[in-house]
């Protein structure tokens, strides 16, 4: 489903709502712009809009323009703090011959979306001004001080399908994650499972660090306070895995599946709307098992970790270690990350450590 109009412009009030009660204090106006651009993308999403990257992963004009907005504006509101934004894009590609023609058509984006907000008095950004954006993403965060946690837009995939996706934003301080921030434009407000092509779609999860974690439509509904699945029987469990085969094993979550007694097949989509739904109670495990040698990266997971914990849930590597964000932008963690309640840990940890043995075994 591609998404229209009237769910874009409710991303208006994507990051305003949540902000507001952070630490810093942000101007609930700025990230709002966030909406424009991905409409503006999205309606005209044509074949020259996606872009390799060198890592041969997809990577539209929005990722990089909602990169430069996201940074610009923190940037603009956050001037007393010393700004530190870790973020998956950089401007490399763009620097290169073959990236010119979309430098220009994120610039000329970037700045259509500037002066139709109108929140900012400036100038015209010039290409240089959206490299220099870009490339503020750069830093290595850490366990000191408070870093920015940006995926611009997770599933760039699924973005591109018009399928799920998701514009993830996350706070460390001091290398804990302190807030989360999922906008999943695409998910369904009710269920996930739902297959009612009339559900209303468009969800808003926000967490801060022992403040519970709180769903609201895009459009701007009275938020609501959720909580993960309290499921103690595996049978009546169902649980989430990555769209993209080639993103996690499918067989080994199978095989796990199995041993715990889950009946439910997998429900795949893509980013961290998984998280979301997770959250609320959609499902009751996320299984993750990149293949070897693959790296997790923090904005893959910070904005996700804070909505599920706060939501009551538990986020492990397969090892039962709690995941770390105080080692720089990778994930060094034990083969993969599981995700459930506390209640049923125990049990999948155990499935887990079978299968991944007999999988071990089995080379």
């Amino acid at each position: 489903m591609i998404i229209n109009k009237e769910h874009t412009r409710s991303l208006l009030d994507l990051l305003q709502k949540p902000l507001s009660v952070i630490l810093v204090n942000i101007n609930t106006t700025t990230l709002g712009i966030l909406d424009i651009i991905l409409y503006k993308v999205q309606k005209a999403l044509l074949q020259s809009d996606v872009h390799s990257k060198s890592d041969k992963s997809p990577v539209t004009v929005a990722d990089y323009g909602s990169q430069v907005l996201v940074s610009f504006a923190l940037e603009k509101e956050l001037p007393a703090m010393a700004f530190s934004l870790v973020a998956e894009e950089d401007s490399g590609d763009l620097r290169k011959e073959e990236g010119k023609e979309t430098l220009q058509r994120i610039t000329e984006l970037v700045n259509d979306t500037l002066a139709s907000d109108g929140t900012y008095d400036v100038s015209p950004l010039t290409e240089e001004n959206v490299l220099r954006a870009i490339d503020n993403g750069k830093s290595e965060g850490g366990s000191h001080g408070r870093h920015w946690v940006l995926d611009p837009i997770d599933g760039t995939k699924g973005f591109v399908r018009g399928d799920q996706y998701a514009i993830a934003l996350g706070l460390l301080d001091e290398g804990k994650v302190v807030l989360g921030v999922l906008a999943c434009p695409n998910l369904p407000l009710g269920s996930v499972n739902s297959k009612d092509p009339n559900d209303k779609v468009g969800c808003l999860f926000s967490a801060q660090i022992g403040g519970g974690t709180y769903m609201q439509s895009l459009d701007g509904s009275a938020p609501v306070k959720v909580h993960v699945s309290a499921t103690e029987n595996p049978e009546e469990a169902s649980f989430f895995e990555s769209y993209e085969a080639a993103h996690s094993s499918h067989d080994l979550s199978s095989s796990i599946a199995k041993k715990l007694g889950v009946k439910a097949p997998p429900v795949r989509i893509d980013s961290q709307a998984k998280y979301g739904a997770l959250s609320r109670g959609d499902g009751a495990i996320y299984l993750r098992f990149p293949h070897k040698g693959y790296r997790e990266k923090i904005w893959d997971h910070a904005a996700g970790y804070s909505v599920v914990t706060e939501a009551g849930g538990v986020v492990s590597d397969a090892g039962g270690n709690p995941l770390d964000f105080s080692k720089g932008r990778y994930l060094d963690l034990d083969t993969g990350i599981i995700v459930t309640n506390q209640k049923l840990m125990p049990s999948l940890l155990k499935a887990v450590k079978e299968s991944l043995s007999e999988n071990a075994s089995a080379l």
